[in-house]
């Protein structure tokens, strides 16, 4: 924050988090699953503080990688595991972490810190999970970290959670990478015994229906993927054991079954498909074929009541019966054993296994391939909230474009990008996901040049987004490069007065003045506020913007004067339309005051200064950061106008308002101490400056990077008052 603050990023989270916690979306538990009780009792004595357990599928000979063998219920006894633990309450913290992506793990880390309260959630997604690493190296509170479906040890890298009171437990298709890693035990989850399966299918069906349960078993080859699928048809018909077996067996001479894939999974799955037919005609097939293409480990429920889903279960017609179509082929795929409903008020969820939603895409022929993945994708959209909340289903949304971009793949991009897939580009930059939004940019930009051709409009649609993400990841140069290549593009293709072709050329602005580019800038900026005055006219918001964007060139140029005007003309025309306590009103008034400072006038800046801060006192409260960070600039503004008894009651107020709100290791309470020292230093109090800079530099080393720019500010400060 410090001197040149202005209105700041998002509001810390709250602290005082009451315990026991819990962050992210524990499956839950399957009916019948007391069968692997015991494996689970098991698991959880083992999982003792500071150990790692992995859970694996068993390999059985023969069988390919992603087979129907991979359902063996690694998730399940996961998901038992972590609810014993915490209804014998051993934990203070539970952490589950879907790790399919870079960016889902960052997520679910920003997701806990928040929750916790512990540690300052301002900042990259990066930065904050890594902080979060570290406190949960350091708290002596037990905690548990469940990583679901983690492919390899890089999507973890620099984040793997250690600590003497954590527990890590893993699930993975493949256990190679942990096999060196310190403490870790591999368990691999296999097969049912005999005693298992029959216990499952007691369980699930009751003593009524058990005749044939052991004989039925042993058909199945003990699959727990094919007994649940077995189970719970017969469970949702008259069938008794024996009558499956005789369906199976007779089903098994046919080669009416998803080629590839071993005989069991696939009749399992053939029977069950044909009894969600019985119980929702039509329907329940089509719910299927849209499920198919998202995430199996979680679909919003939501999705399934969009006028998109409905469109496609009614065959082309959004009818109002669509949403009570959707729920009635809901329970006949959740009866026949093909997916499962969480019940759980707070989240819906839709689960679906991974080579159950294969064999559904295998039968999709020709047109219906794409027909179903493009009505998928609708839906999705359909369903992504507007504001990003709750963070769950932003999360779950982004997991499942990832799983439509590899599904669907270039059925995404017929006659354009399919909409959903900026819409995830854009929650990821939404969501401080700084690093994985590069990447999804620049690969997104990549397939459109590929697809579509560097001039189609998607395209530099795509390259408007890597540069904004470059921009946020401070990879300026690169942001510049882009952004200049969307605006020569859209001038060749669509003329120099399109609207889109002002907005680059406003973003390349923009760029230029993160790359301190700022003649160049003033130049373009100029442009852009005549083309906004000639065609939306004086005082729209786009054209009051971007007069104060040019006006902070102007005043990075020296052209202090030239922005002064700016500002005070933007700064009229806001009081007058929206009035002195807008917070659009009060970011001109903030930024006017600097302008005032940086030209000299000190008075009229002090002036600008107070108003601002009791606005913004009155409007949002004094330990709001913006509040925080308008009282700061007070200070230096006292202090450069010479008014050091008021700069260093400012500067201590300041200090105390970081330190109560963010913490005092929070950089910009830190970045408060620096401002203090000075002014401290300034009227002759050395002995307090110097101390509260060695304290501040103590705090640094403990809690921030090696080479932080608040780290070398303060060695600075210390070295000048040696």
């Amino acid at each position: 924050m410090g001197a040149q603050g202005g209105a700041v990023g998002p509001e810390p989270a709250l602290c005082g988090a009451v315990w026991p916690v819990r962050v992210g979306v524990v499956p839950p538990i399957a009916d019948g699953f007391c069968v692997r009780a015991e494996a689970a009792a098991d698991l959880a004595a083992a999982l003792v503080t500071g150990t790692v357990v992995v859970l694996a599928p068993a390999r059985v000979a023969g069988e390919r990688p992603g087979g129907w063998l991979e359902s063996c219920g690694k998730t399940q006894l996961a998901a038992c595991v972590a609810e014993s633990l915490w209804q014998a309450g051993r934990l203070e913290l539970l952490i589950w972490v879907t790790c399919t992506k870079r960016a889902s793990v960052l997520a679910g880390y920003m997701e806990a810190a928040a929750a916790v309260g512990e540690t300052d959630v301002s900042g990259d997604g990066e930065s904050v999970a890594r902080r979060f690493t570290r406190w949960l190296g350091q708290t002596s509170m037990p905690w548990l970290m469940v990583l679901e479906d983690l492919p390899d040890m890089t999507v973890v890298d620099e984040l793997w959670p250690s600590g003497p009171a954590g527990r890590v437990l893993v699930t993975t298709a493949d256990p190679a990478a942990f096999t060196g890693e310190q403490k870790a035990l591999v368990y691999p989850v296999g097969l049912y015994r005999p005693a298992e399966a029959q216990a499952y299918l007691a369980a699930r069906l009751g003593s009524g229906r058990c005749q044939g349960a052991p004989e039925l078993a042993a058909d199945l080859g003990y699959e727990p993927l094919a007994l649940a699928q077995a189970g719970a048809v017969i469970a949702s018909s008259g069938m008794s054991c024996q009558d499956y077996r005789d369906l199976f067996a007779a089903k098994s001479e046919s080669a009416d079954v998803p080629s590839g894939s071993p005989a069991t999974g696939a009749v399992t799955w053939a029977i069950s498909a044909e009894q969600a037919d019985r119980l929702a005609p039509g329907a329940a097939r089509a719910l299927l074929s849209l499920a198919a293409f998202l995430d199996g480990r979680g679909i919003p429920r939501a999705v399934f009541g969009t006028p998109a889903a409905g469109a496609y279960l009614t065959g082309g017609t959004e009818a109002e019966p669509g949403a009570a179509l959707a729920q009635q082929a809901l329970d006949a795929a959740e009866q026949a054993g093909l997916l499962t409903v969480d019940t759980a008020p707070a989240v819906a969820l839709v689960r679906m296994s991974q080579v159950v939603q294969s064999a559904v895409r295998a039968e999709l022929t020709g047109e219906m391939l794409g027909r179903a993945a493009i009505a998928a994708a609708d839906a999705l959209l359909q369903a992504w909230p507007e504001d990003e909340q709750p963070t769950w289903l932003a999360r779950t949304s982004r997991l499942c474009t990832y799983s439509l971009q590899r599904t669907a793949a270039d059925l995404l991009w017929a006659g354009g990008c399919h909409p959903v897939l900026l819409r995830a580009g854009r929650s990821l930059d939404r969501a401080r996901l700084i690093g994985p939004a590069v990447a999804y940019w620049s690969e997104l930009a990549a397939v459109s040049d590929r697809i579509l051709g560097r001039g189609h409009p998607d395209a530099l649609t795509a390259r408007a987004g890597l540069g904004e993400a470059y921009l946020a990841a401070g990879q300026v140069d690169e942001a510049v490069s882009w952004f200049r290549l969307v605006l020569t593009e859209r001038v060749r293709v669509l003329g120099p007065d399109h609207p889109s072709a002002i907005t680059a050329r406003r973003d390349l602005g923009r760029a230029l003045m993160a790359a301190a580019e700022f003649g160049e800038a003033a130049t373009v900026l100029e442009r852009v506020v005549a083309d906004y005055e000639r065609i939306r006219g004086p005082d729209r918001p786009e054209t009051l913007a971007a007069h104060e964007q040019l006006a902070a060139a102007y005043g990075a140029t020296g052209r202090s004067a030239e922005a002064f005007r700016l500002y005070q003309r933007v700064l009229e025309v806001r009081e007058r339309g929206q009035g002195p306590e807008h917070p659009d009103t009060m970011t001109t008034r903030f930024e006017l005051a600097s302008a005032l400072l940086a030209d000299g006038r000190y008075k009229k800046a002090l002036s600008a200064y107070k108003r601002t801060l009791a606005d913004r006192q009155r409007a949002l409260g004094p330990d709001h950061l913006d509040t925080i960070a308008t009282r700061a600039a007070l200070g230096s503004a006292y202090h450069a106008a010479g008014r050091m008894a008021s700069a260093v009651q400012t500067y201590e107020e300041a200090r105390t308002a970081c330190e109560r709100v963010l913490g005092a290791d929070h950089p910009d309470t830190l970045t408060s101490c620096v401002n203090l020292a000075y002014a401290y230093h300034a009227v002759g109090r050395v002995t307090d400056a110097v101390a509260l800079l060695r304290d501040a530099l103590a705090r640094c080393e403990r809690t921030l990077p090696p080479g932080d720019p608040v780290t070398r500010t303060v060695l600075d400060g210390l070295a000048a008052m040696a």
